[in-house]
């Protein structure tokens, strides 16, 4: 894609080759016309004769040569001592003599510069995917404060907290019960008073229910190894022939996309602004919810949205 102050496009260098080729403009002329130098106009003339209209389209800037690249050996150690160290780019440039920048980025290029990327025990890179929608659903609850009337301390200031808990006392919490379609990342959210097997089986059951109005069929939950999952007949009634996964014990990444919808929740949400009071907030996350599953891009979908690998937008 051209860049925003862009003088052409892929259609517009082909109108002022074809003002040249075809309708007999002088080159100067017509590179004066589109605003650009003779040497543009007959760069992109030979492009086009050597190639086409393939010649035409925007090419990467990267370099074809990089004689200062680190060396691939080099890349190899820093890659090695990340995954057994586990430490970060200036233990690990005190070891094999790079700037901390170039660990920083040899990481980044690896997939490597997030901890929280690499399983705690084999060091490997932790990625995986169902191969379509409805294979498995990440089901959790996160479980949030509610904001005082008024606002919280976010919005008097913490200089006034202690008049603050005096004046505010606690006004209990928000369960906000979640379902992640792990091919897509379609997020189903419901908020609730408490977390109870009897709360958890009819928000899965209604969770069953939106995701076949969208046309995909669940055909395994996972959770962790609360007793509202694991004991709740309630919640197994919804489940009926759905298989129950569970994550094993002390490993909350098993059940990953769910724990990241959670932190997302916060940042983009929950914590984005302060809010007036508690029902401000929650009138706020059915827009969030729409945004993340219709507008908002996902990098680990190539850069679409939820939506789009659904069914019943393909």
């Amino acid at each position: 894609m051209a860049h925003a102050k862009a003088k052409l496009t892929p259609a517009g260098r082909l109108l002022i080759i074809s003002r040249v080729t075809e309708e007999g403009w002088p080159p100067a002329h017509a590179a004066a016309m589109a605003g650009v130098s003779r040497q543009t106009l007959y760069k992109w003339l030979r492009r086009f004769r050597e190639e086409g209209l393939s010649g035409l389209e925007d090419r990467s800037s990267r370099p074809r040569r990089c004689p200062h690249h680190t060396p691939q050996a080099l890349e190899e150690r820093v890659v090695e001592l990340r995954r057994q160290s586990r430490r970060g780019p200036h233990w690990i440039a005190g070891r094999v003599g790079l700037a901390p920048s170039t660990v920083h980025a040899v990481l980044t290029r690896r997939g490597l510069a997030r901890l929280s990327h690499l399983d705690r025990t084999t060091r490997q890179v932790i990625r995986y995917e169902r191969d379509r929608p409805g294979e498995l659903l990440h089901v959790d609850v996160k479980k949030l404060g509610r904001v005082p009337d008024g606002g919280g301390w976010r919005v008097i200031g913490r200089e006034r907290i202690s008049e603050y808990r005096e004046k505010q006392p606690s006004r209990g919490f928000d369960f906000l019960h979640v379902a992640i379609d792990d091919h897509s990342r379609f997020a189903y959210v419901e908020v609730h008073p408490d977390e109870r097997g009897e709360t958890c089986g009819a928000f899965m059951a209604r969770a069953i229910g939106h995701f076949a109005e969208l046309g995909v069929t669940v055909e395994r939950v996972m959770t962790d190894n609360a007793l509202n999952y694991v004991k709740a007949n309630r919640f197994h009634q919804a489940l009926g022939a759905i298989r129950h996964l569970r994550t094993r014990p002390y490993r909350p990444q098993t059940n990953g996309k769910a724990e990241r919808f959670n932190r997302t929740l916060l940042e983009e949400w929950a914590y984005l602004r302060p809010y007036a009071s508690n029902a401000e907030r929650l009138r706020a996350l059915e827009d969030f919810v729409a945004d993340y599953n219709y507008v908002r891009t996902h990098t680990s979908i190539g850069n679409r949205p939820p939506a789009s690998r659904l069914p019943s937008t393909t």
